[in-house]
């Protein structure tokens, strides 16, 4: 099943933001991350934009390291602090949508 670009593009911000809060990390390894926890329809292409994005706003930053692999440098993502309240809206936010929508299905699914 499908899901809107729009509906993507506002819960990538939080749930990228969730995973950086829990420590240092990088795109490919985030993509990872969101795949294990089975988050749907995510393209290496969709992470960098919500990435430069969440810095450009100060809420995250990011430093060049080796890669341990050997591979090319890798740019690293921490949260910031504005990042850690951004997320502690978020997760306001997601936890009262979550609930009415929970709400309202039920109601839906037990109409008789």
């Amino acid at each position: 099943m499908s899901i809107s670009n729009q509906m993507m593009k506002g819960l990538l911000d939080g749930a990228i933001l969730a995973l950086i809060s829990q420590g240092e990390t990088y795109g490919y390894e985030i993509l990872d991350k969101l795949e294990s926890q089975q988050f749907p329809e995510i393209s290496d292409g969709s992470i960098y934009p919500v990435l430069l994005r969440l810095s450009k706003k100060g809420y995250v930053i990011s430093i060049s390291k080796k890669s341990d692999s050997g591979g090319p440098k890798r740019k690293y993502y921490s949260i910031t602090e504005e990042g850690k309240m951004e997320l502690a809206n978020f997760k306001y936010k997601w936890n009262d949508l979550n609930n009415g929508m929970n709400n309202l299905m039920w109601r839906v699914n037990n109409v008789e």
